[in-house]
């Protein structure tokens, strides 16, 4: 087939579009995904850490001038001590917590968040400037941007460090030892509660790095959050909560299923798609795509 055709180059562009969509989703479910893993609970602020990343880097690589490596490192520290101080000030003082409850404070939290976001970005769409150059590239008649390659990349990275640090770190041991009998867990010594601030910690972090990397492309406003927690969870059901290796597939999977519906069917539809595909999904197999069962999710990481 020749590379003009233009059914093979439409073809080749939504799969680039999708694929790049689908990478931050796969990054926000694993952020779920390391919080499901050591408590149990959905944060619904998940999509929150996205934002403030977003916005953080636009002030402080736009408004204070700072290099993207310098500017990078102090955002997602600065994520990463929220997602700390959401855990010691929300999680951590409940007293014999359910899911449900636990659940109620992460949707608080998830709006006290985005109120604090507007008043202090305002309403606006923030622009923040490319990694690299802005021109994009050709791949075979279809385009991709420098930016895109980023996002590819980071993601890759991500995976990687996800799965030597739960498989070959004694931390990360700990963390899944917690995960899969908390009780055993302290009686080997293991500090649970440290352990549940960790998880929030690298969440919040693995949620920074998704916001920054992806606000060149999309610009950033403090209510994309609601959004990008949407398809990120569905993303996380779909691989199997606790899967996070399936997460990841499948936030892929998602993004691409959904540039093809927007370019094929509507965009109107876009957000639409997600949503169909996640309850669709749900009805033929409940533990997701990937998933056995509940009792099983932190079997595949």
């Amino acid at each position: 087939m020749s590379y003009a055709d233009g059914t093979f180059v439409d073809v080749l562009q939504f799969l680039i579009m999708g694929i790049q969509r689908g990478s931050i989703y796969a990054m926000v479910a694993m952020g779920f995904n390391m919080i499901y893993n050591s408590t149990g609970i959905i944060n619904f602020a998940q999509g929150e850490f996205v934002v403030l990343g977003g916005l953080m880097m636009v002030s402080l690589t736009m408004a204070f001038n700072l290099s993207i490596i310098f500017a990078f490192i102090l955002t997602v520290l600065f994520v990463i001590v929220a997602g700390v101080l959401m855990e010691r000030l929300t999680i951590n003082p409940v007293k014999e917590p359910t899911v449900l409850r636990l659940i109620i404070i992460t949707i608080a939290v998830s709006i006290i968040i985005k109120g604090a976001a507007m008043c202090f970005w305002g309403k606006g769409s923030h622009y923040m400037r490319h990694f690299s150059s802005s021109e994009s590239l050709d791949f075979y008649g279809a385009t991709i941007l420098p930016q895109t390659l980023w996002i590819f990349a980071i993601l890759l990275f991500l995976v990687v460090a996800y799965v030597i640090f739960f498989n070959y770190t004694m931390t990360g041991k700990c963390m899944r030892a917690c995960a899969i009998n908390r009780d055993a867990a302290r009686l080997a010594g293991i500090n649970d509660r440290k352990m549940v601030m960790l998880s929030f910690a690298l969440s919040a972090g693995i949620g920074a790095i998704a916001g920054i990397i992806v606000t060149p492309i999309i610009q950033m406003d403090y209510a994309r959050g609601a959004m990008l927690g949407l398809k990120g969870f569905g993303a996380a059901v779909l691989g199997g909560l606790g899967n996070s290796m399936g997460a990841v597939v499948a936030g892929v999977l998602l993004g691409v299923l959904e540039a093809f519906g927007a370019g094929y069917i509507s965009s109107h539809y876009m957000d639409a798609i997600a949503l169909v595909i996640l309850l669709f999904v749900l009805f033929i197999r409940p533990s997701g795509i990937f998933g056995s069962s509940e009792a099983m999710r932190l079997k595949e990481f």
